[in-house]
């Protein structure tokens, strides 16, 4: 899996309701597909818009979705990309 850290550009607060449409849309179009674990706002952390854990096979398959988000397009964001790895008690917490 790979998170998606959205960050705000200098011109995030100048977003349409259109990109936000499109944005809420893009999300659904990836749960449809069954390549959101889950995304969210995050809020409190100045700069840090929100995130998707995505799942898919590889990075550039994730850097794909990344590239196409929306708010992203528009310029009003930008991301980081980070391998997440899942420590559950199936993989005895990654030990």
């Amino acid at each position: 899996m790979y998170m998606m850290l959205i960050e705000k550009s200098k011109t995030y607060n100048k977003i349409t309701k259109k990109v936000i449409e499109e944005h809420i849309a893009n999300i659904r179009k990836l749960d449809d597909a069954g390549k959101l674990e889950i995304c969210g706002v995050l809020k409190g952390y100045p700069g840090i818009a929100g995130m998707y854990i995505l799942k898919v096979e590889n990075r550039e398959e994730a850097k794909v979705l990344c590239d196409s988000e929306p708010l992203v397009v528009g310029g009003y964001a930008t991301y980081k990309l980070i391998n997440f790895l899942i420590a559950n008690r199936e993989n005895n917490y990654l030990l």
